[in-house]
Order: structure tokens, then sequence, then C-alpha cells
């Protein structure tokens, strides 16, 4: 699979993304290893935009590591700007996993209270409602089942 080929309207998108990030990955006196392919690799899986810093004064030698980068991959590249190479590849798909046993979380519900005068707006208050909470009719948030005692501590009281 060769490298991706991108518009220049999407190359300018993603130069834009990249102004921002620090380098990742960075290429020093032993140049392109496999330790260095492995690092690149899972940060590119990882973020997708990822920056290279390559410690090297050679101009030509930096514009064949980025093509060959590029090229071995199968990333797009973006930007080289000094001693600064911009990759870009898609994300891959993850799997979510569904956790059966799993409850439900936090949410924010907003409640609306009435003014007794007709003409005022209604007073807007955003609530966050745990799992094992429930919101009543009124607006109150209560727990969803009671506390339930054991036999034995209910004996001792």
């Amino acid at each position: 699979m060769p490298q991706i080929q991108l518009t220049p309207a999407q190359r300018k998108e993603h130069r834009a993304n990249a102004h921002h990030l620090d380098p990742v990955v960075m290429i020093g006196s032993d140049g392109w290893n496999p330790a260095v392919r492995k690092e690149t690799d899972a940060a590119l899986a990882a973020h997708g935009l990822i920056k290279i810093r390559v410690f090297s004064d050679d101009r030509v030698g930096r514009e064949a590591l980025f093509q060959a980068i590029a090229e071995e991959l199968h990333a797009a590249p973006i930007q080289h700007i000094g001693k600064l190479l911009v990759l870009w590849r898609p994300l891959p798909d993850r799997e979510k996993t569904l956790d059966e046993d799993r409850k439900p979380g936090p949410r924010d519900v907003k409640v609306l209270k009435y003014s007794k005068r007709g003409g005022q707006r209604p007073e807007v208050r955003t609530l966050r409602v745990l799992g094992n909470q429930r919101l009543t009719p009124g607006g109150q948030i209560k727990r969803a089942k009671p506390k339930t005692v054991s036999i034995k501590k209910r004996s001792q009281s």
C-alpha cells in the first residue's frame, strides 16, 4: 500500500492541526532504525497526526528520510520545515467492548422550574444524576432504592 495522497486543502488543514503539537519521535545519530520505526508506527496509531524531530544537518537526507518514512508506514507527508517532519495517517477503528455488568454512569439533566407568575421565564437548572439516583417530578434528586440494612444490624438497634 503506497503512501496516502491528500489534496492541498486537506494538507493545509492537517498543517494547522499540527501547529501546536510537540515532536513525539526524535531521530538521532543512529538514524531510522527498527526501534524508531516501531515507536513512530505506535505514535501514528495512537495519535494519527505526529511531529518528528530529526537531529541531522543534511537537508537532502532529511527530505529523503521524510519520503521513506511516509512510504514505509503508509502515511501522508504533511510538512517538512527545518528539522521537523509532520506525518498523518487515519486512526484505525477501535472496537468497543460491551460490559454486561456495567451500571449506568452520571447524566446531566436540565430541570425547568416555572414561576408562579405567568410572564416570567422558567428557571433552568442543570443537575447531575448519578447511576444510583433518580429525579422526582418536583426536581429533587433521590436515591433510586432505599439503603437496605442487614437483618443482623436491624436486630441490634
